[in-house]
């Protein structure tokens, strides 16, 4: 978990201050999460490692098809997930989920387009359901107009919230 943490927290710094995530962080944090799960557990770490890759980084691939996210956010949450592994891609994925729409509230708000979101979010959900997974030819990340929110941030809060809670319930599972 430490290894996702420190992961998430630069990609994090990165997204906030230049809208994006470097390649060498993401790339760079799957492959030495993979390596420290080869040194430390063998190949069926390994396995998880890249289970927890693929959902991660599969799920958040859904959202940068139809140009709702980055791909530095994809790939982030692909060493995100190859950190923490199979066992810890729910917990994850819903603490990030959660932090996002935090996140996300925070904007409408701080930027006074809490009418404007809900009503694309109701274009969003028509179009998508008429027309499948494809782009929006005009609600997407890649107009100018768009406010973008620094995902990197919401993936380092959720994966911060799971080491903390991690920490504070392995002593009441386990009596210590």
């Amino acid at each position: 978990m430490l290894g996702a943490v420190i992961c998430a927290i630069i990609g994090a710094a990165h997204d906030v201050r230049s809208n994006r995530i470097p390649n060498w962080l993401t790339y760079g944090g799957l492959a030495l999460a993979l390596a420290v799960r080869t040194a430390t557990g063998g190949w069926h770490s390994v396995g998880q490692g890249l289970a927890g890759a693929l959902i991660c980084g599969g799920i958040f691939f859904l959202f940068f098809l139809v140009r709702g996210m980055g791909a530095g956010d994809v790939k982030l949450m692909a060493a995100v997930g190859a950190w923490v592994g199979l066992h810890e891609t729910y917990r994850v994925l819903i603490a990030i989920a959660f932090a996002g729409g935090v996140l996300a509230l925070f904007y409408m708000v701080f930027y006074k387009r809490v009418g404007t979101t809900f009503g694309n979010l109701g274009r969003l959900l028509w179009f998508h359901l008429r027309s499948g997974v494809r782009p929006h030819p005009e609600i997407n990340i890649q107009r100018p107009e768009t406010i973008r929110v620094p995902y990197g941030l919401a993936i380092a809060l959720g994966t911060l919230y799971v080491l903390i809670t991690a920490s504070n319930t392995s002593g009441v599972i386990y009596g210590h």
